[in-house]
This record gives C-alpha cells, structure tokens and sequence, in this order.
C-alpha cells in the first residue's frame, strides 16, 4: 500500500537538501569544463577575435544556481583566464599593460553582471516566496469558506428543527385548544353565559395563534424590504428579547439609519441576534445595548452586554457562533470585531463600508 500524500511530501522535502548537497560539486565541475573550453578557444582565435562574451555562460549559471560568492570566483577566474590566453603568450612586453588594462576592464564587466544577476536572483526567490505564502493562505482561506458554509448549513438545518418544534409544541397546540373551545362553544351554545365566556376563551388562543405565528414568520424574515426595515426589526428583537429571555435589551438609534440592500440588513440582523444569544447563552449578561449608527467610516453596528466577557487568552479556533458572524460581515464586505469591554463584558461590532 502506497504512502499518504502527506508522508510522501515530508520524505521529499527531508530528502531534497541531501540531493541538492550532491549535485553542487558535479556542477561546478561542469562550469569549470565550460570555462576551460572557453579559454581553449580563446586561446586559438587569437587577439583578433575575441571571444570574452562567452565567459558569461559559466558565471550566469554560477550566480543564479549557486549564489553570488560563486558567480565573483567564477568572474574572476573567467577574467584571469582572458589575460592569460590572450596576454601573456602572444603579446610584446610593451603591450602589456593594454592587455592587463583590458583584463580589468572585463573583470568589472564580469562583476557587473555578477551583480545584476544575483539581484534578478534574490528578486525572484522573493516573488517565489511571496507567491507560496500567497497561495497557502488562498488555501487556508478556502479551507476555512468550506467549513463555514458546513457551519452555515448546519446552523440552518438547526434553525429550521426550532420552527418545526415551535410550529409543533406552540402554535399546533394552541390551534388545538382553541378547536377544543370551539367544541365546547357548539355544545353549551343553549346558555348563553357559557357561550359568551368559550367565545371569549376561544377570541383568545386565537388571537394567541396569530401573535405566535407572527413571531415565527419574524424569524424566518426578520427584516422589511424597506429602507428603514433594519430599525424596526431592531426594535421589535429587542422588545422580544426583553421579555422571552429575561434581560433588558434596548436598541439605541439616535440618527435614522437607512439600509436600501436587504441582504445587508439581513446579514446585520442576524449577527445582533447571534451576538444577544450567545451574550445570554455564555456571558450570562443583564443588559444588552444594541445600537446602530451612521459615521464617517460607514454604517456601525454594536452590541455591548454586561456579562462575564471574553476569556483570556481567546480560545484557539473560538466558537462557532463567533466564526458564522465573521464570515457574515465578509460576505458584505464589513469588518468584524470582538472584544472586552472596559467596565466589563463584551463588545461586538460590525462595520459596513
């Protein structure tokens, strides 16, 4: 059975300096044989053609498969090896210096490229360097989009478990006590004491019905297709929140906020109500200030609570909870942010641009 992808890729890395480690000397000693055959035809073309050009072919391959150190002593040998072939063997003693002078010009033309070609080297190591990092984060952050969407899928499927339970154990039962009281108003219709009070019971589980499934189809569409839906859904949450899970919730608008984009006042909803359960859930918080607010920096959104605050250290990976609401702020191009407040407590906000 083969190895995993994963095992094989760590034996490769854990083998890959060994094989590089081997593979420079045999190197060298191939741009060695390049530049003794450049200098042999140096030396047989003579001082009327010249040939130095051809000493970049070692020392480019030096610099850019072994370093800058490489390419210098390679540049200084190819130099040497010009001053040699050409100088010394073939030339009076008063043309020397001209040679010698040559020598050193190519020497620093040598050096030059050395130089430019380890830059271009380092420049593109850097680019290869940035474009892994790059790529391992775009891979990281597909990673992460993925397991929300799971995240944000199951949420969902809880959500709709919790309507069909509410629909079932709260709405199926007051529908069935006020078709009991219905029953009962058809039998005693004779007094008409009794009818008038069953009709009056009856007047009420409906009535209680119908606040009850409003308060449901709420929760699946919160938010009014108007501009100043966002509010008003604000307002009756915060009233609801009050009186279903005992805290004292208020919502703090001092300027009319006007939302046009109903994905956006949807997404923002439900990151208060996220932020208002877990508050309740895991702060153990009292008071609960929902507020929203226009700013220089866009539309702001802040739930501040009195409760026991975030742990410090924040644990590794955070919550569910904490991670749905981030991934909300990004599919509307906000910024989301979480922290303790001073006095105690936590403070969430979500900024839209």
């Amino acid at each position: 059975m083969s190895a995993p992808p994963s095992s094989r890729s760590s034996t490769v890395k854990r083998r890959l300096p060994t094989i590089q480690w081997r593979s420079r000397p045999a190197l060298v000693a191939a741009l060695l044989a390049i530049e003794l055959g450049v200098a042999v035809a140096d030396y047989f073309t003579g001082l009327e053609y010249s040939i130095d050009v051809f000493y970049l072919i070692p020392i480019a391959l030096a610099v850019w498969f072994l370093g800058r150190s490489p390419g210098v002593a390679f540049a200084v040998a190819s130099a040497a090896a010009s001053f040699a072939m050409n100088g010394l063997p073939k030339v009076a003693g008063s043309r020397l210096p001209v040679v010698s002078w040559n020598a050193a010009i190519l020497l620093v033309f040598f050096l030059v490229v050395v130089w430019i070609l380890s830059h271009v080297r380092r420049l593109h190591r850097q680019l290869e360097q940035r474009v892994q990092e790059r790529t391992a984060a775009l891979c990281t952050e597909i990673v992460e989009r993925e397991r929300l969407e799971k995240a944000l899928l199951s949420v969902s499927e809880a959500e709709r478990q919790r309507i069909g339970h509410d629909l079932h154990d709260s709405l199926g039962q007051q529908l069935t006590a006020a078709a009991l009281a219905c029953k009962a108003l058809m039998e005693r219709s004779s007094d008409a004491a009794t009818t008038a009070r069953a009709a009056g019971a009856a007047l009420a589980l409906v009535e209680d019905c119908i606040d009850l499934a409003r308060r449901l189809a709420r929760g699946l569409a919160p938010v009014q297709v108007t501009t100043a839906g966002l509010m008003e859904a604000f307002e009756e949450f915060a009233d609801t929140a009050s009186e279903c899970l005992g805290v004292d919730c208020r919502f703090v608008c001092n300027v009319p906020v006007l939302i046009p984009d109903p994905t956006t006042a949807t997404h923002l909803y439900r990151i208060a109500q996220e932020a208002i359960n877990n508050a309740v859930k895991h702060g153990n918080a009292k008071r609960i200030v929902v507020q929203l607010a226009k700013t220089e920096a866009g539309t702001v959104l802040e739930i501040a609570d009195d409760g026991v605050g975030l742990p410090e250290p924040l644990p590794t990976g955070h919550g569910m909870g904490l991670r749905v609401m981030a991934h909300r702020a990004t599919m509307i191009g906000a910024t989301f942010t979480i922290r303790r407040a001073t006095t105690g407590g936590t403070v969430v906000t979500c900024t839209v641009p």
